[in-house]
Order: C-alpha cells, then structure tokens, then sequence
C-alpha cells in the first residue's frame, strides 16, 4: 500500500514538473499562433502600403470593426447629404433664389444652406414630407436630384452587403466549434498515439469536415535570418462527421515527425503543433475554418480524455463540462522511437521500460498491461 502511494507520489511530481517547466519554456518561445488561432505576424509596413487595403475596400469594410464600419457609414451618408445641400444652395444662389422672394424658384422653399441640407437628406433618405420639392425651372437641379437619387441605391447596396457579409462572417461560426485545450499521449492498440479533441458547441451538426495538422519550426540561419518549418501529420480518419465530439488521432509511428518525442523532450521543445478543422457550415453552405495550437507545454504525456458519450434511452448525450477532463493512464516514459525499439512484455509480465503507474485493485497494488486504458485519477486541462 505504501509503495502504491509512494510510485503516485513521484508520477504526479514528474508530471507537475514536466507542465511547470514546459510553462517556463513556453515563455522562452514565441508561439507561431495563439490559442484562439490567430499567427502572431506582424507586416512591416512598406511604402505605398494602403494601396491593397483600397483596391480591395470591399474585404477591408468586412475585416474592420463594427464600431469603424459604423462611423465609416454614418460618415457616407452625412457627407454626402452635405455635398448635395451645398450643390442645391449653389444653384438656388446663382438662380437667385436666396435674395428674390418671389421668384419662380428651382426648388420650393429653399432659400438658404439649411434648407438645401434638409431637402437634400429628404431625398436622399425618401422621407418625402411634401414642404420641399423640385420644380421644372431648372435643368440643372433636375440633373443633380437624379445623380443623387443613382448615388443613394449605390450606398444603400453597398451598406447592406457589407452588413450581412459581416454578419454572416465565418469567424464567428468558427467560434462556436473548438479544439481541446490540452493534447494527450497515450497507447491505442499498442502504438503510442498523440490525439486532441474537437467538437461543435452549437446545437446544429456539421456532417462533413476534415482535420489537418502540422508541426511549426523555425530555424535560425547562421546570417541571422528565421526560416520556418512545415512539416504535415498523418491523421487517421480525416475525414469527421461532427455530430458528436471526435478525438484526432496521430500514430507515432516511423515517418512521423514526432517518433523520437519522448516525455523528456517537452521539457525543452522547439516545435508547435498547428491544427485545423476546415467545413462547410450547414445553414449557410460558407467555409469554415477553426485552428490552435499546441506547444510541447500543452501536450500531456500519460493521459486520455474523459469519455463524454452516453446512451440514453431516447438520445445519445454528450457531456461538454468534460470535453478537456483528462485522466491519467499507463504509458512508457519512452519515445515512440525507443518504445519500438525495445522488445514487448515478455510472458511474466514484465516491461522493457517504465510504466506511468501500477493501479490498484481490490486495495492492493497489481501491474498493468500497458494496452489495457484503466482510470487512475483525473485532471483538467489548464
């Protein structure tokens, strides 16, 4: 029994030591993206740098923040309601409508600046009270009132478009489905296998996606300069239906660019693991993307995610409160590499390397199968 506590003891000291010292290193190393699947990339600005954001204004209006749209739009209207005042004034002060009472006026009851804005912004907005209006004295007012009512559709179309493109923005469908906090380490079949979760949070299913993930280096020159590194992780089953959370899964096995990961490696990882979940959302029919990242500190060696499936006598049930609750599981403190290397249990139950941990059964202290997945305390991911 005391040796039980004792072997718990140091499991967990390892393992806090390996998630504290991962922190720190963690804080030593710039991501490449941030948890919420932004990149930390910031563009040096070059001369002549706003002529992309202008010639493609319709994509930067739908990318700017709503309260900028907002003012940005309030702007439009208000300008234009001046710049068309100003016109109407100008043609009344040179028909002479502003010092001539009783003349035959190009529009009804504008005689001064105020009036002008005011029919002008009735115009243009159709509020159409009947004091103001336009007459057949003068072409060139008829002209203007023309161009401004063509002008008014533009800006309304625009506005409008731009408002439900926004609306309609896949970033904020990708907000509602997530990856797990945390990747895990475990044996699925006798092969050390790193996995992750993602799930949809809204009521609706996606049917169709599928799950990319990579490992980020970047490598220092020896002139100074930074070179990154991409290299692609094969994923059993790349191909997920959503309707209920999915662990991805990769196979540690030779060809992956993690088989010399051991638990030892993460203390001083240079890596990033970038993943992915591109689908077509099924209300709208758009693209959607949702990405994160792992770093070595996010990784946890030796545990499994909770199961959150159940059956019910009507409906399957998911438990989203542990969609990041792990639990702690028997495996090698050996890298993929080396545990393949090494030969398999022999008959008297004996292991080439060290488990994470016996188990107890009926109180007293037993070894393990290392293919056998038994619960031996949970955690949640930080």
């Amino acid at each position: 029994m005391g040796t039980e506590r004792d072997e718990q003891i140091v499991i967990d000291t390892y393992n806090t030591t390996i998630h504290t010292l991962g922190m720190q290193n963690e804080d030593k190393q710039l991501r490449f993206m941030q948890k919420d699947g932004r990149f930390l990339v910031v563009f040096q600005k070059a001369p002549g740098h706003w002529s992309p954001f202008l010639v493609d204004i319709f994509t930067t209006l739908v990318e700017i923040r709503w309260r900028v749209m907002f003012l940005v739009f309030s702007l439009s209207y208000i300008l234009s309601w001046m710049f068309f005042g100003l016109c109407y004034w100008l043609i009344a002060y040179v028909h002479g409508d502003t010092d001539d009472v009783d003349s035959a006026p190009c529009v009804e009851n504008v005689r001064g600046f105020t009036a002008a804005f005011l029919f002008s912004m009735e115009t243009q907005a159709t509020i159409g009270y009947g004091f103001r209006g336009m007459t057949e004295n003068c072409i060139v007012a008829i002209i203007v009132v023309t161009v401004q009512d063509v002008f008014s559709c533009l800006i309304d179309t625009i506005v409008i478009g731009i408002v439900i493109a926004k609306m309609a923005s896949a970033r904020k469908r990708a907000q509602t489905v997530g990856f797990s906090s945390c990747a895990v380490v475990n044996l699925r079949d006798g092969v050390l296998c790193l996995s992750w979760r993602v799930g949809d949070f809204r009521g609706n299913h996606i049917l169709e996606g599928v799950a990319r993930a990579m490992v980020v280096r970047h490598v220092k020159q020896p002139a100074g300069t930074v070179v990154m590194s991409y290299e692609e992780l094969h994923i059993q089953n790349r191909d997920i239906v959503l309707a209920t959370p999915t662990t991805i899964i990769h196979k540690l096995e030779p060809g992956s660019p993690l088989y010399s990961l051991g638990p030892d490696n993460l203390l001083g990882g240079d890596f990033e693991l970038v993943v992915s979940f591109t689908y077509t959302g099924d209300s709208t029919g758009m693209l959607h993307q949702t990405r994160t990242s792992y770093t070595p500190a996010d990784i946890r060696w030796g545990q499994r995610f909770q199961d959150m499936l159940k059956l019910g006598k009507r409906h399957y049930k998911v438990d989203y409160a542990l969609f990041n609750v792990t639990t702690w599981v028997p495996v090698p403190l050996l890298s993929a590499e080396e545990f393949d290397r090494r030969e398999r249990p022999t008959e008297g139950g004996e292991t080439s390397g060290p488990l994470i941990a016996s188990t107890m059964s009926n109180g007293h202290a037993c070894n393990v199968n290392p293919d056998i997945i038994e619960e031996v305390m949970q955690q949640t991911c930080l």
